[in-house]
């Protein structure tokens, strides 16, 4: 499996859902939150597909490209701005510059909050993807799965069951 936008995203919320993920233990096709932003995403900009095409190439999939202008858009059901969001569309636009796809900027959109943010590419931003792309790697090499973080996020994520049962000592 070749690293994806899932993982740089779940590698900036815990190392534990990067490695689970990564190892076939995929929980969002029983989240009820990752259903809710399914349905935000369809239903919040219904008049999106005339001008905007979906656009998948190893790693990504973008719902939202406008090949005229090289933008991206994006919509995050969350109801507050995570670093994971940005991560996510700044390995987007890596990708589509390993293409030669000269992707500008990513408008990351979040409907609950009636906020746009225009995200640009940076110079800075190809070595900060490369760090999380080697880090991502280093965490699905390892053996065992890493540690719970036991933050509150945890409580609304589709891997709860996995965060908190019980490890066997070796």
């Amino acid at each position: 499996m070749p690293i994806t936008a899932t993982h740089i995203a779940y590698y900036h919320v815990c190392h534990r859902k990067v490695w689970l993920f990564h190892h076939g233990i995929q929980m969002e096709h029983t989240s009820e939150l990752v259903a809710e932003g399914k349905l935000i995403d369809e239903h919040s900009y219904p008049q999106r597909a005339a001008k905007w095409q979906q656009l998948e190439l190893p790693g990504i999939k973008i719902d939202y490209f406008d090949p005229k202008t090289f933008t991206l858009r994006e919509v995050k059901k969350s109801n507050k701005k995570e670093a994971a969001h940005l991560a996510q569309v700044k390995y987007y636009m890596y990708i589509l510059r390993q293409h030669d796809i000269p992707v500008k900027k990513t408008i990351l959109e979040y409907p609950k909050l009636r906020i746009t943010e225009e995200v640009a590419w940076e110079d800075v931003d190809e070595e900060s993807v490369e760090t999380w792309v080697n880090a991502v790697h280093e965490i699905i090499e390892e053996l065992k799965c890493p540690p719970r973080i036991n933050k509150p996020i945890c409580k609304k994520c589709a891997y709860y069951e996995f965060y908190y049962a019980e490890e066997s000592a070796p």
